[in-house]
């Protein structure tokens, strides 16, 4: 039986939940493949965090956004969809921390400039006595960077700024979050950095956070997601924004059916199949007849940060060299600083400006979140006043945009919850969970877009564990296609 054939004696559709990366990657594999799709985006822009945002012509990331992988049917996706408008684009980033700027990766001079001999040395005896005596087991981030970096270096690099961004203390972050997001790198492969060749830092064995180039599209991640769109549009699929799943109808072993509302109209759909990429704990509560009492009190305890962007136009075509700058300065708010004119002189109209986003992280519903757009404007002017990167008195215009549920959380407990209703679905033999929010994964955008692949080929009869995708470091050295 063809692929095609083993959906052509049924009526009801495959349905996709959510229009991020993963969600449309995996409508483009099924259209590709000549089967007919419906996705329902519930906001009216495809991309979710990967989004690229427009304010009077100045484009800008939710965050930024690398297109960074070693899976080469992702980058044959990317390459495909887009071609010469993928750039290849140079890293530089920096952190600033106590008034300085440290570069990133570490520089032997800067950091002794910086930091001066005596407290290069206590940081490199700090780090031997984690080296001979590490903390065992590994239960935080806190324990897992202090193993690889030292005690000093955390509490000098780490600890604010991760606690900034999460707004938790780092001993209720697990392990996990580290090892996903920082892994392979450590004080030695830092400081081995400085001194390898640049093209070590470009081969397969690169480590991710030390990569010294990127691709990015010449107007930013919007180019893909719209060229995904157009595609799947193209070759019979539906695409619904503004169309939110209220609820998914189920048997107890297939999801037969699920209500939308769209329009202030609630509509009932049909389906065959189901790809999901709403945030777990939505995705838990919708499920009808209900879930066990067990699993629902498990999804509500994922929690997810939230993120807003600052973008402030300046009159000044050129700022700072960096593409994005950490700001681990406790005494500060922001977290992020992103200059989009150098991840590609296309996000601003006006070569004669420059275009610039300050990042905020917090929950939906505290103060940074709720503060009016015009104090987040201050506040941001102030900031960057403070750190020496543009006269206030240069701003001319600014917009705020806010993005609820933009990382999944690692907290205490969380790996036990999820474990409960990873079980539960597994119950439904049409139903998969991809990308980011769908399956509480802090995945990287490949990732995600490489759970989709895998997804769709799940749906033709071969068998791929999801949940193995950026599990650790040697999955990494897996090749897909």
């Amino acid at each position: 039986m063809s692929r095609k054939g083993r959906f052509s004696n049924t009526s009801r559709d495959v349905v996709i939940i959510g229009a991020g990366p993963a969600g449309l990657t995996a409508a483009y594999e099924l259209t590709r493949e000549g089967i007919p799709v419906v996705l329902f985006e519930q906001g009216t822009a495809p991309g979710g965090i990967a989004r690229t945002a427009e304010y009077r012509g100045f484009r800008f990331d939710i965050g930024g956004h690398r297109f960074f992988t070693k899976h080469l049917i992702v980058r044959s996706l990317w390459q495909s969809l887009l071609g010469d408008d993928l750039l290849t684009r140079p890293r530089l980033s920096r952190i600033y921390y106590a008034g300085r700027f440290f570069d990133y990766p570490l520089k032997p001079l800067n950091v002794l400039k910086n930091l001066g001999a005596v407290t290069s040395l206590l940081i490199l005896a700090s780090y031997l006595r984690r080296m001979i005596r590490p903390i065992r087991p590994e239960a935080s981030l806190a324990d897992w960077v202090t193993n690889r970096f030292g005690s000093r270096l955390y509490e000098m690099f780490f600890r604010a700024y991760t606690e900034k961004v999460w707004g938790i203390p780092c001993r209720r972050i697990g392990a996990q979050w580290a090892a996903q997001r920082i892994k392979g790198l450590s004080l030695k492969s830092a400081v081995l950095s400085m001194f390898a060749p640049r093209r070590a830092l470009r081969g397969e064995g690169a480590i991710r956070t030390l990569i010294e180039e990127f691709l990015y599209p010449r107007r930013g991640p919007g180019m893909m997601w719209d060229a995904l769109c157009g595609f799947i549009r193209s070759h019979g699929g539906t695409i619904g924004f503004g169309s939110r799943v209220a609820a998914l109808l189920h048997d107890g072993k297939r999801v037969t059916a699920m209500e939308v509302d769209r329009d202030g109209v609630r509509e009932k759909q049909p389906v065959s199949h189901v790809i999901s990429t709403m945030p777990l704990k939505e995705l838990v509560n919708a499920m009808r007849p209900a879930p066990p009492a067990a699993v629902l009190a498990a999804a509500e305890r994922l929690s997810y940060r939230d993120f807003l962007t600052v973008a402030l136009i300046i009159d000044r075509a050129e700022l700072f060299p960096d593409n994005w700058i950490y700001v681990h300065e406790p005494s500060l708010r922001v977290g992020r600083i992103q200059n989009y004119k150098n991840w590609s002189p296309d996000m601003v109209p006006d070569q004669s400006k420059t275009c610039l986003g300050l990042e905020y992280f917090c929950f939906a519903g505290d103060e940074l979140w709720t503060m009016p757009d015009s104090e987040l404007l201050a506040l941001a002017r102030r900031e960057l006043a403070a750190i020496g990167l543009a006269d206030p008195d240069l701003v001319s215009d600014g917009t705020v945009v806010r993005m609820p549920k933009a990382y999944p959380v690692y907290d205490e407990g969380y790996e036990e919850s999820l474990t409960q209703i990873r079980r539960y679905l597994a119950g439904f033999e049409n139903l998969q969970v991809i990308g980011r929010n769908g399956m509480h994964r802090y995945n990287n955008m490949d990732h995600s877009m490489l759970t989709a692949i895998l997804a769709v080929r799940n749906m033709f009869g071969e068998h791929h564990d999801l949940w193995e995708v950026n599990v650790d470091e040697e999955y990494h050295e897996i090749r897909y296609g």
